[in-house]
């Protein structure tokens, strides 16, 4: 069983969890070779109001939610808030990383990484306007300011917002193969194409 948690929170920017939600529960749910589990955790099992008003309620909350493989922090302006040193989320971030998760963020998600300690002398990305705060939480960060995500082994960040989806597509490619990563791509219809 693959176990696959995304953090929620008050502010937190939708797309930054609603891309990976999608891409990996299409994995899960018509894909995936072996059991994949997704889940939305949050502070409480209370609803969470995003950044743009959408309400969400999260399944669990990371504290007794035993191993987990994959957990994703996303951004948004919510993310300020989760920066204060000692933070019990801090805490739980780098229990999960020591236990083997492979610890992820979406846009200024990886602020929260940062604050956290788990950036420390890593390559990086993180939205595009707010490299200034990473390095600022943590000089040591290399900034990839042009990647759509890095992948450092046990901590992979995307930039912003709809880079989150690549990002998952990766992580699907990296757990299960690029054969099941481009069956979630097609099924998902993920053919970026701007008009603008």
């Amino acid at each position: 069983m693959v176990r696959i948690a995304i953090l929620v929170f008050d502010g937190a920017e939708e797309l930054d969890f609603v891309g990976p939600w999608e891409v990996l529960s299409f994995w899960a749910r018509e894909v995936a070779s072996e059991p994949v589990e997704v889940m939305l955790v949050g502070p409480s099992t209370e609803p969470v109001v995003c950044a743009k008003g959408l309400r969400v309620l999260p399944d669990r909350t990371l504290e007794g939610i035993g191993a987990l493989d994959v957990l994703l922090v996303p951004g948004g302006s919510g993310t300020r808030a989760l920066l204060t040193l000692g933070d019990p989320l801090h805490v739980a971030l780098r229990s999960h990383a020591e236990a083997g998760a492979l610890i992820t963020s979406v846009c200024t998600g990886s602020l929260v990484l940062a604050a956290a300690g788990l950036l420390r002398n890593r390559p990086a990305t993180t939205y595009w306007s707010c490299f200034a705060e990473l390095l600022a939480l943590d000089e040591t960060v290399e900034p990839r300011r042009d990647d759509r995500f890095v992948d450092d082994g046990d901590v992979v960040t995307a930039a912003g917002v709809s880079a989150g989806i690549d990002m998952a597509l990766h992580l699907v490619r990296r757990i299960a193969g690029v054969e099941q990563a481009r069956a979630v791509r097609r099924g998902i219809q993920y053919d970026p194409e701007p008009p603008v």
